[in-house]
């Protein structure tokens, strides 16, 4: 793994082969009198758009808790549904939160040398709190009716998002500062998210929910402010030409 971003024989942009370039771009005047085709990409999307099925459904509720909470709430006026749906999505990317510290803890395993304050120890606890924070989305599906073994539409869509940041921290090529970058994505749509589920369980009146959830967020606030303290040590390490990152770990 590298340590950090170094100078090397990056052939990726044009003022690299000037020459190379001129013939390359010679070529584009030419594809102004090409015919356009009479359907364009856009059209192409917009038709995939318009034509395509969600991405999945709620199932009705299998237990008599959750027939009598969709009841009441669809006597309210609320789809008790939806917060479901957003809980599996949490639990889902949680779940992803989890294994995106398991991969950070493999990293430091070959790491050196780490940015001040930033220990083997902290970042365990850190993944530990995301498997809580699973454990607790679980929790509250059973507790509203749900089937929490459910792969709920937004839970979906949350597992392909977290794929690309799984790509990415387990990515051998990547430098710490680079995985950090991933876990910091990650903690920052995490805030968010668990934002927006506290409204809309205080919009369903859900008290207990709303308390769980917002200490959730209370913990996840506090993650977003480490790791970012981690990135900003990392990157002053590896803008430093001493390259000194501040702390060796002890525990690699």
């Amino acid at each position: 793994m590298q340590d950090r971003i170094t100078l090397g024989m990056n052939r990726t942009g044009l003022r690299t082969s000037p020459m190379e370039a001129e013939a390359m771009l010679s070529g584009l005047p030419m594809q102004e009198d090409t015919p356009m085709p009479e359907i364009g990409l856009e059209d192409i999307r917009a038709q995939y758009l318009e034509e395509s099925e969600p991405v999945g459904s709620m199932p009705p509720p299998t237990t008599l808790k959750g027939v009598v909470g969709t009841v009441a709430e669809t006597l309210s006026g609320n789809r008790l549904h939806v917060l479901l749906d957003k809980i599996g999505e949490r639990a889902a990317y949680e779940r992803s939160g989890t294994r995106l510290y398991d991969a950070m803890l493999q990293r430091l395993a070959t790491e050196t040398a780490l940015p001040e304050g930033m220990t083997r120890e902290l970042v365990e606890e850190i993944r530990d709190e995301e498997a809580r924070h699973f454990a607790l989305c679980v929790e509250a599906i059973e507790d509203l009716g749900g089937d929490p073994t459910l792969q709920t539409p937004c839970a979906d869509l949350a597992g392909v998002q977290g794929m690309g940041l799984m790509q990415a921290i387990n990515d051998p090529r990547a430098t710490l500062s680079q995985a950090l970058q991933t876990l910091l994505a990650a903690e920052v749509i995490d805030v968010a998210s668990w934002e927006l589920l506290i409204e809309l369980a205080t919009q369903l009146g859900r008290d207990e929910l709303v308390t769980q959830f917002t200490d959730a967020l209370t913990r996840e606030n506090e993650h977003v402010a480490r790791v970012t303290d981690w990135l900003r040590l990392s990157l002053q390490a590896d803008l430093s030409l001493s390259g000194d990152r501040g702390q060796e770990d002890s525990t690699t």
